[in-house]
């Protein structure tokens, strides 16, 4: 085989221009961030105290605050990897990061002002207001951000990841096709074909092959080598481990097309057990402890609060029709545990068997009133009792009756994976629009597909916009019926 097989691919970067390194812009992301913070210390705590006190207040203590919450929140970031130049390739997962940073960072400098016992020299309110104009603010800096990398990138300004793939001819292939590296801001430089051919031909000469290999990934800088073979080529693989662990780059081992198929794999260490782990828990012990802590704040604020209503509508229910104020009817939750859901009766009829059927726009099953609080959402306000109770929480995805449940978990591969969070009261599906009744398989699709989109991007960030979207926004009142 000659030199010219083995280098099928190659971008030399003298011939690009000026380009930047991708630490740069790394760079200017956090330093962004930590302007933005302490300007926005100063700022809340100068217009606080000049509302409150009509004086300017003490700068000195807002730019310390300002600047230790920075540090914490760039050191954070580091730790997570969110200054990674890629990130800003997108603003997508931006609002979910820069909430969860900020909340930790803010939170340890209370806690360290309680611990120093100087927390009385600082006005709560202008914390309050700096807590929630911040994130505002680093949003709009990191969308600014994403606009200047994604616009370097599609320039050819940033020296992105120097990317050399090795491997089968149509393995290479598959993979510059399937993940088109580009867009991620790594930068192919060359590529090196090693295993077998189309049409059967086999390459004997591997450790040559390696060897030239080796040298051209040197020559070009490499940072990274990509492997693209089959996981069965243990004894390929293995050579090109060895040969390209000469050069100071990271190696890195394609995935059989097999993982492609699950959202969240990563390498799990036990011990001395190593494994590739497919699915995890949706939420972590500690995010488990944030969820129920909240649920059970708002849904006893809002028991309270709502309680007059409830009684209100408990005996509109009663005399408009014969019958229970509440309805109540076995459903999944969690696990797929069976539990009793509680909703103020809008119905004539009280299905809870093999056979539900769906209300309907006109159904003649539903009362006057049940007409009213199905429109506004009102008969789901007994489920504060369920979110007590533990068997519900104010977000999350919606149950079904139990004879639903079973017909679509038929019908659906990934349907069961609804219940690996506890219901809601309302959830992500229904505030974009997918509520109301499933009369064709391809509805109920759609509601999982936004359900398991929750359930994998959960944070309390999200769960306080879809409360906010079910009171505001129009989508929530489509197709109640």
């Amino acid at each position: 085989m000659s030199k010219s097989d083995i280098i099928s691919t190659q971008a030399v970067f003298s011939s690009e221009g000026t380009t930047f390194s991708r630490n740069v812009f790394s760079a200017a992301a956090f330093a962004g961030d930590i302007a933005v913070i302490v300007g926005a210390s100063w700022l809340t705590g100068v217009v606080y105290h000049w509302i409150a006190y009509g004086d300017a207040g003490p700068l000195a203590l807002f730019l310390n605050a300002g600047l230790a919450t920075a540090v914490l929140f760039v050191a954070f970031g580091m730790l997570s990897g969110a200054y990674n130049h890629t990130r800003y390739l997108s603003f997508r997962s931006h609002f979910t990061s820069v909430m969860r940073l900020w909340t930790l960072a803010f939170l340890s400098v209370v806690l360290l002002l309680f611990v120093l016992k100087t927390s009385e020299n600082y006005s709560r309110g202008a914390f309050l207001l700096l807590y929630a104009v911040c994130p505002l603010a680093l949003l709009g800096g990191r969308y600014l951000m994403v606009a200047l990398v994604s616009a370097a990138n599609n320039r050819g300004l940033i020296a992105g990841q120097r990317l050399y793939v090795v491997g089968g001819q149509s393995d290479i292939a598959a993979f510059l096709k399937r993940y088109r590296p580009a867009e991620f801001g790594v930068k192919v430089v060359g590529t090196a074909i090693i295993g077998p051919r189309p049409g059967g031909d086999t390459v004997q000469d591997t450790p040559a092959n390696l060897r030239y290999a080796v040298e051209s990934a040197r020559r070009l800088n490499s940072d990274s080598v990509f492997i693209a073979l089959p996981w069965s080529d243990l004894a390929t693989i293995d050579e090109t481990v060895k040969a390209f662990s000469k050069i100071p780059a990271e190696i890195h081992l394609s995935p059989e097309r097999i993982l492609e198929r699950f959202e969240d794999v990563s390498l799990v260490q036990r011990g001395p057990l190593s494994s590739l782990q497919l699915a995890r828990p949706p939420l972590a012990p500690y995010e488990v402890i944030l969820k129920r802590s909240f649920d059970i704040v708002v849904a006893s604020l809002a028991l309270i609060m709502l309680l007059p209503l409830m009684l209100l509508v408990a005996v509109l229910v009663r005399l408009d029709s014969k019958g229970p104020a509440l309805f109540v009817q076995r459903r999944f939750g969690f696990n797929q545990k069976e539990f009793r859901i509680y909703k103020f009766r809008t119905m004539t009829t009280q299905d809870d068997g093999d056979v539900v059927r769906q209300a309907t726009r006109n159904d003649p099953r539903v009362t006057r009133i049940g007409r009213l609080l199905r429109r506004w959402n009102l008969d789901e306000l007994p489920q504060l009792i369920n979110v007590l109770q533990g068997h519900m929480s104010i977000v999350g995805p919606r149950p079904h009756a139990l004879a639903h449940d079973r017909e679509y978990e038929a019908k659906i591969g990934s349907y069961a994976r609804r219940h690996n969070m506890k219901p809601g009261i309302t959830g992500w599906a229904q505030v974009n629009g997918h509520r109301g009744q499933t009369d064709t398989d391809s509805k109920m699709e759609k509601r999982v597909e936004f359900d398991l989109y929750y359930i994998d991007n959960w944070s309390l960030w999200l769960d306080i916009k879809i409360m906010a979207m079910t009171v505001l926004h129009p989508h929530s009142y489509r197709n109640a019926f």
